[in-house]
């Protein structure tokens, strides 16, 4: 078997008998390895016209976050000369991190906790704000902690510990092309229109969410203050809404 599997490999000297069947098996080798060629060729092709498109769209996504972050320097400028009080736009995304276990949890609350997909300590979920999620994390307030995060944090989150979910599987963003596969056809084809989708809460907040694997993170660096009480309250704690301040808190747990 492996000398007739060899006569197809090596070049047949001209004018020399090759049987038929030989023949024909090196007639179809040579049209799936030229075929195979051209798949090659025409996948690297739309790789990299998807790459140059991708440069793109990320060179003007900063330049969007630029001019917000002006914008918003200018009105408060504004503001301030002509005697005024800026109120600040209202946020759109939140980051919500488990902070309790499992233990003498009663079944509505962690009930809730399943549906935000926050099944294990210290996992932690990007949320758009609305009144239903508002809703909801009313009802798991004690056992998590919550707040507006920024580009930079989202950005070092989705980079760092960030995951796809992939045929119910936890892969890692290794590559633009799981990306593509999952989130294409709604034009979404590397982590950069992810954090774009994200931090925008974009119209494909929803799939790009769920394709995102719940992040799973570390203890935070010093540790917590007291879990039992909330953060707002006179003598401090953890969980409850902590609007901008989450940001320190998953830079520890980054």
């Amino acid at each position: 078997m492996a000398e007739r599997y060899a006569i197809s490999q090596v070049e047949v000297p001209e004018g020399a008998a090759v049987p038929e069947l030989v023949k024909l098996k090196m007639e179809t080798e040579a049209k799936l390895a030229e075929a195979k060629k051209q798949a090659l060729a025409e996948k690297q092709k739309t790789r990299d016209e998807e790459r140059a498109k991708l440069k793109e769209r990320t060179a003007a996504y900063e330049k969007e976050y630029a001019d917000t972050a002006a914008e918003l320097v200018k009105l408060r400028r504004e503001a301030k000369l002509n005697g005024n009080f800026f109120v600040e736009p209202e946020a759109k995304l939140l980051f919500v991190v488990r902070i309790a276990g499992i233990i003498k949890m009663s079944p509505k609350p962690r009930k809730v906790l399943q549906l935000l997909r926050l099944k294990q300590l210290h996992n932690g979920v990007f949320l758009k704000v609305n009144k239903p999620i508002l809703n909801m994390l009313k009802l798991v307030q004690p056992y998590v902690t919550y707040g507006f995060p920024s580009l930079k944090t989202v950005r070092e989150l989705i980079y760092k510990r960030g995951f796809g979910k992939v045929s119910k599987q936890r892969i890692p963003l290794s590559s633009n092309d799981i990306i593509s596969d999952s989130l294409g056809k709604h034009g979404i084809h590397g982590v950069e229109d992810i954090i774009h989708e994200i931090y925008t809460v974009g119209p494909n907040f929803k799939q790009v969410s769920n394709f995102l694997w719940p992040f799973k993170l570390s203890s935070p660096k010093g540790g917590f203050i007291n879990k039992r009480h909330g953060f707002c309250e006179a003598r401090g704690g953890d969980w409850g809404n902590r609007e901008e301040l989450i940001n320190d808190l998953l830079r520890r747990m980054n």
